[in-house]
């Protein structure tokens, strides 16, 4: 999977815009919302482990944290989670997603490999306590035509997703916006939250719904009236990003945005107002792939994203 000179300067614009009053109005806004500010550190550049990420959220005031379900399977004993999870229990913070470990867009003998590792996988997270798997879904393909690349999805994240079920997990899956992804390849596929229903309608399991994207609902031409169609389970994680300048809506690109609010170009206030008019409960992520942030040391990028999000937040009305 794979994201800094013009949000610095965004950065020192916004630091007046951390006043009393913006400190009052966020305090209301922790009052009143439901969903929880995620911290992924990877997706920010940000080198840690489970450990690290979670004195990271303590610290810089994050609600929400990776479960990074592959290092406990590793290396944590039973001893070392219990103190890890009471650690999580005292200071009030839960669970952002992970990626589903199972490769499903190549061969079948690849999909059946790392499909075989998925139960023990999934057994952890739910010895974790954590509920949330996400993937991605490629735009285009080369071979396969719309409705074969749809029968494939629906067939290999629907045999992923029942799995997920018995151990309590919901499958959020991200539909990819941005027209040069569907373009990329000879056969355009889902690009669009409409899309991504009938995907989601394909698969039939209860436990899956959508990662939804800033960046993604944007390029795709969604707007709030679309957030408005969905019901709160029928979404399990949310990113917060924002769109290059100097580019229109159909050519953006992929792997390349700005943290939310660095650049105007995405409505995030209507983003945000319609995840909340539906009442969403999990948690809000950034997600900018952006080279600039994934430079800065640690303690500044953490600082940045944490402030960024806030930034976000306060152009919602909450009543």
């Amino acid at each position: 999977m794979q994201r800094r000179e013009f949000i610095l300067s965004t950065a020192l614009a916004s630091a007046a815009f951390v006043s009393t009053p913006f400190s009052a109005l966020m305090a209301r806004q922790d009052a009143v919302r439901k969903f929880k500010i995620a911290l992924n550190p990877g997706t920010i550049g940000v080198k840690a482990n489970f450990a690290q990420t979670l004195d990271y959220a303590i610290q810089y005031q994050y609600e929400a944290i990776s479960p990074f379900t592959q290092e406990v399977m590793e290396k944590y004993s039973d001893g070392q989670l219990n103190e890890i999870l009471a650690k999580m229990k005292e200071k009030g913070i839960s669970y952002d997603s992970t990626n589903v470990p199972v490769e499903f867009r190549h061969d079948n003998t690849r999909f059946n490999e790392d499909f075989k590792g998925l139960r023990k996988f999934c057994q952890t997270m739910e010895k974790q306590g954590a509920t949330r798997m996400n993937t991605w879904i490629i735009s285009s393909h080369s071979e396969l035509t719309y409705n074969e690349n749809m029968k494939q999805h629906a067939y290999r994240l629907g045999e992923c997703a029942k799995v997920m079920k018995d151990h309590g997990i919901r499958f959020g899956l991200e539909y990819l916006g941005p027209r040069t992804m569907m373009t990329q390849s000879r056969y355009p596929f889902i690009g669009s939250m409409k899309e991504g229903k009938e995907l989601i309608g394909e698969i039939g399991e209860s436990n899956v719904g959508f990662v939804l994207d800033t960046f993604h609902w944007y390029c795709a031409d969604d707007t709030i009236e679309d957030i408005r169609t969905l019901k709160p389970e029928d979404v399990v994680v949310v990113d917060l990003n924002d769109a290059r300048m100097g580019l229109t809506r159909e050519t953006q690109w992929d792997g390349k945005r700005e943290l939310p609010m660095a650049t105007g170009v995405i409505n995030t206030k209507d983003f945000l107002q319609g995840i909340i008019d539906i009442g969403y409960e999990g948690p809000v992520r950034t997600e900018p792939f952006n080279q600039v942030l994934n430079e800065m040391e640690n303690e500044e990028a953490l600082k940045l994203n944490r402030e960024a999000i806030k930034k976000a937040l306060a152009t919602v009305s909450l009543e």
